[in-house]
């Protein structure tokens, strides 16, 4: 059986390493998981998710000229395809506390919208020097 890129293959670990696994592939090759490759996730130790001896499935990335075959573990796992509509619009996001954007957004004319955010910024810009000025002491106040 010819190791190609792109093939998925049944393999057992044969070795683990600080930067990765040595997986034992069909016709007595061996190919290496970087961590990296080991889960969609970050994996600190790799001992966490792999022991000598597992059986895995693996993806052949590439096939070096000089025979290392590099394999990766969380590619060969299908995913199902998330259509990109189906996670919906990302109004805010998280960012300028919600009030950025309103929900009937999209029915405004351009103008509206304009008008809308120079209002906001203001709002966000008289606050900002409300917080300031009550730190420096007062609205102008010398010190003596």
């Amino acid at each position: 059986m010819s190791i190609e890129a792109g093939s998925k293959l049944k393999g057992k670990v044969s070795g683990i390493t600080n930067f990765g696994a040595f997986v034992d592939l069909p016709g007595g090759k061996t190919g290496l998981v970087h961590i990296s490759e080991v889960a969609d996730r970050y994996v600190k130790d790799i001992h966490d998710v792999l022991s000598v001896g597992d059986e895995v499935t693996v993806k052949v990335l590439q096939v070096a000229p000089d025979g290392k075959i590099g394999l990766s573990i969380r590619k060969a796992v299908d995913k199902p395809k998330v259509a990109s509509s189906s996670r919906g619009p990302r109004h805010g996001g998280g960012h300028g506390g919600g009030k950025r954007f309103n929900s009937h957004a999209h029915t405004l004319s351009f103008e509206d919208k304009i008008s809308q955010y120079l209002k906001d910024s203001e709002d966000r810009l008289s606050t900002i020097k409300r917080q300031t000025e009550s730190k420096r002491g007062g609205r102008g106040a010398r010190r003596g």
